[in-house]
């Protein structure tokens, strides 16, 4: 055997070496990847069915008194808010009124259902009364 041959009978060995070290790691990729799509499966599963509803029956409680708190302090400074803000908004016909709205859009105001831009004269015929009337006397 001359010097060329034994290059390459030791380049086909390496070679081989290699080849079988490749594939040995890209079995244990692809075992570890499979092991992991178990794991994440397994995780979502007991996130789905123990931690989920836990976690909803402490939540649920606290998202609902403070929806309603909004809606309560929504409710209760209403009448001042639409006394003020069409002030401010350069919408003296809107004052007081039920129906102003008075929240911008896409840089545009809406200032209420029947006008969505405001009332031009003095007085709108759509407005209504925001203070509530006691008609129990």
């Amino acid at each position: 055997m001359n010097f060329f041959e034994v290059m390459e009978a030791m380049v086909k060995e390496v070679e081989q070496v290699f080849t079988e070290i490749a594939k040995d790691v890209g079995e244990m990729i692809d075992a570890f990847v499979d092991a992991s799509e178990e794991m994440v499966e397994q995780m979502q599963i007991t996130f789905e069915t123990e931690i989920e509803p836990r976690l909803n029956e402490f939540i649920d409680p606290i998202l609902e008194a403070y929806l309603g708190f909004e809606i309560i302090v929504e409710e209760t400074t209403q009448p001042v808010t639409h006394t003020v803000e069409p002030f401010l908004n350069d919408h003296p016909a809107c004052v007081g009124c039920r129906h102003y709205h008075g929240q911008v859009y896409g840089g545009t105001m809406l200032v209420c259902g029947m006008h969505p831009y405001g009332w031009e004269g003095e007085k709108c015929p759509d407005w209504e009364s925001v203070w509530k009337e006691d008609h129990s006397s």
